[in-house]
């Protein structure tokens, strides 16, 4: 098996803070490269952080989750003092932990986890790139995987993987969806709802746009595709009642749906659709499906006005690397994109909302066809959004 590497650092680092890390280092090298025994039966070991919002949060956290559970049932597995989850074997143990202090714990969790042995772990979300940073460097026996975030200068040999998708790519598929939904309208429009405002999510608003104004010339007019963010950090993720707020101005102000990239604080948008007999478009997992078959009456009710979700496809990132893992023993480190063409990102079709979307799959399945194909370049932040609106408008 060949050496990792330490991942680079991004300083050059003066005499005596070199001959201080290397003290530093020397006094706890048991922990650095350490790893603690598996227990009995266990070939592989594979853990997973959740950020804010838990493991619940039907969104991003939770099509983690279930690429998990669908690990435990394809290898032998089990996650571990999980009692929802059914047992399929001693193969590989699976674990998730969840941050009980709104994320200022995620490197105490990761590193808890690579205290323990764990052969690969997840830290998902972009907020987890400072904390992965240091710890992987701490534990280069360990692999592990930023979901959602880059760190600069990887390579093959390093113990990190930072995964990315197109989230431009599904979000052009829900533009173009919500489109169609109000192309009856004598003045159509249509929002976008996100959470934090940074660049990431802003290639979900310059896909969802892009997308609009691709499937509708009305859509191309200034002001018809309205937009709105949460909050400028990480608590943006989970504020339901702010994103209510924002959701009732943008449907009071015309907009016939609405699609969210917020996390847990679509919630306050579904209950906000509900209540207004308003359309949402869901993000990440999906919601519709969720809401759909969910304990509660009232959330069972909005599953209603959720028209469909585009699906980041998280569930499939985390099985395919902690498949590769376990089938060759190691795994490069480096960057992995995940898009339409790889079922990285998709917009949601089931039984609930396969009647509301047989109207418009023979369009959007053309389109899906045609941004694999690469016929449709989907611009991905807000410059790339100008360039092709103006193109559109030729």
């Amino acid at each position: 098996m060949r050496t990792r590497r330490l991942l680079p650092i991004a300083a050059i680092l003066t005499v005596v803070a070199v001959l201080s890390a290397a003290f530093l280092l020397s006094s706890c090298g048991a922990r650095e490269g350490a790893s603690a025994p598996k227990p009995e039966g266990y070939r592989w070991r594979i853990g997973i952080v959740f950020d804010i919002g838990g493991k619940d949060d039907r969104s991003f956290n939770q099509s983690a989750y279930e690429g998990l559970l669908r690990l435990a049932a394809d290898f032998r597995g089990k996650v571990a003092e999980d009692p929802e989850a059914p047992a399929f074997g001693d193969e590989i143990e699976l674990r998730w932990l969840e941050s009980k202090l709104e994320g200022a714990d995620r490197e105490q969790l990761l590193r808890s986890l690579a205290d323990q042995g764990y052969d690969l772990v997840f830290g998902v979300g972009f907020l987890f790139a400072d904390s992965i940073f240091r710890v992987a460097n701490d534990y280069p026996r360990t692999t592990f995987v930023l979901i959602d975030g880059s760190i600069p200068d990887l390579d093959e040999r390093s113990n990190l993987i930072c995964v990315s998708f197109a989230e431009e790519e599904g979000s052009f598929l829900a533009g173009a969806l919500a489109a169609y939904l109000v192309e009856s309208e004598s003045e159509p429009k249509v929002g976008f709802l996100g959470g934090m405002d940074m660049t990431l999510i802003r290639k979900f608003e310059a896909g969802f746009h892009a997308g609009a104004a691709y499937a509708s010339p009305a859509l191309r007019q200034q002001g018809r595709v309205l937009s709105a963010y949460i909050g400028k950090d990480g608590s943006a993720f989970n504020d339901p009642g702010r994103a209510a707020i924002l959701a009732e101005s943008m449907y009071a102000a015309g907009a016939g749906v609405i699609y969210h990239a917020a996390g847990a604080s679509g919630a306050g948008l579904f209950s906000t659709a509900a209540r207004l007999g308003k359309q949402a478009i869901g993000v990440d997992s999906d919601q519709g499906l969720a809401y759909a078959s969910s304990a509660d009456a009232m959330e069972r009710d909005s599953s209603r006005f959720i028209t469909s979700s585009v699906l980041k496809r998280v569930d499939n990132a985390v099985y395919a690397l902690s498949e590769e893992l376990m089938r060759r023993g190691t795994i490069e480190g480096g960057y992995r994109v995940f898009g339409l063409a790889d079922g990285g990102v998709a917009l949601a079709r089931n039984e609930a909302n396969e009647e509301r979307l047989a109207p418009y799959s023979e369009r959007i399945e053309a389109m899906e066809r045609r941004i694999v194909a690469g016929e449709i370049r989907v611009p991905f932040d807000m410059e790339s959004l100008q360039d092709f609106l103006v193109e559109l408008r030729r």
